[in-house]
C-alpha cells in the first residue's frame, strides 16, 4: 500500500497506472466486500475453516467482538470503486503460495473470480513457498495471500510482524510486505508490548487490531481448522500452534 506505482497493477489494457489504487482505503474496502467468505469456507475449505474479520479466532488473546467478517456485498464494492475514481475497475495480479496453506491455490483462484466480477480483473500467479516468500520479501507483489500462526497466542504476534511499520532495528514489520504504516496503531502496539497487566494489554491489542484491520492493512479471510487423523484406539488433542508431538498421543 505504500507505493504510488505497484507491481502488477494496471488498467484493463495492461498499461501501468500512475496512481496506486490500493493506497485508497475505499478500494481495499471494495476488495473486502467482493470476497464471499462463507462460499470459500463451504466450497473451497469444505467447512474446515471459520470466516473472520480479524487476526485471531474467538477465544484467543486479543480477539475483539467489534470486528465481524465483512459481509459479501458486490454492489457495495462497485459503488466504492466508483467513489474512488475507478468506475470501470482496473487489473491486478494476485500472488500466493501453492504448497503452504490448506487449499492456498484454490483460495487465490476463487478470490480472483470474485474480484473480477466487480471489475477488478485479477490474474493469479501461485508459486512454491520457497520462491513465493523470497519474492514477497523483495516487495515484488501488490496483492498476496498470506497466513499467520500466532506463536505467542496473542494478537501482538501478527500485529508486530504483519502490520507494524517496517523497522529492521526494532524488529517490527518483518512480514509487512505491503509496507502498511499507521502511527496510531504502532503506538498502541508499543504500549501493549510494554504492559504486563493482562486485561490492560488485551484491551490495547484489541484497539490496535481494530485500527489496523479497520484500515484494511490486511483483509482477513478465515481461520483454517487443522485436522488430525488417528487410527482407532489412539487419541490426540489438537494444538493451536499446529504442532504434532508424539508424546501427546495416548491410548483412548
Amino acid at each position: 500500500t505504500s507505493r504510488d506505482k505497484s507491481p502488477g497493477v494496471t488498467d484493463k489494457a495492461g498499461k501501468p497506472l500512475d496512481k496506486n489504487p490500493l493506497k485508497d482505503v475505499r478500494v481495499r474496502k471494495a476488495i473486502s466486500k467482493a470476497i464471499n467468505r462463507p462460499a470459500i469456507v463451504e466450497r473451497v475449505m469444505e467447512g474446515a475453516a471459520v470466516a473472520t474479520g480479524q487476526l485471531m479466532p474467538e477465544g484467543m488473546f486479543g480477539y475483539t467482538p467489534a470486528l465481524k467478517p465483512e459481509p459479501f456485498d458486490p454492489d457495495g464494492a462497485k459503488k466504492l470503486l466508483a467513489e474512488a475514481g475507478y468506475p470501470d475497475g482496473f487489473a491486478l495480479t494476485l500472488h500466493g503460495p501453492n504448497d503452504r496453506y490448506v487449499n492456498d491455490d484454490q483460495i487465490c483462484q476463487a478470490i480472483a473470480q470474485m474480484l473480477s466480477r466487480i471489475g477488478v480483473i485479477t490474474r493469479v500467479e501461485t508459486l512454491p513457498s520457497a520462491v513465493y516468500f523470497s519474492r514477497a520479501n523483495k516487495l515484488e507483489f501488490s496483492l498476496m495471500l498470506v497466513g499467520w500462526a500466532a506463536d505467542t497466542a496473542e494478537a501482538s504476534s501478527p500485529l508486530k510482524a504483519q502490520l507494524a511499520t517496517y523497522d529492521v532495528k526494532k524488529g517490527m514489520g518483518t512480514a509487512n510486505r505491503g509496507r502498511y504504516s499507521n502511527p496510531k496503531m504502532d503506538a498502541l502496539l508499543a504500549e501493549a508490548l510494554a504492559t504486563v497487566d493482562d486485561a490492560k494489554r488485551e484491551k490495547l491489542l484489541q484497539q490496535a487490531t481494530e485500527i489496523a484491520v479497520g484500515d484494511l492493512g490486511i483483509i482477513p479471510l478465515h481461520h483454517q481448522v487443522n485436522l488430525w487423523g488417528a487410527r482407532k484406539g489412539i487419541a490426540y488433542t489438537p494444538r493451536t500452534d499446529e504442532r504434532t508431538l508424539a508424546h501427546e498421543f495416548r491410548p483412548q
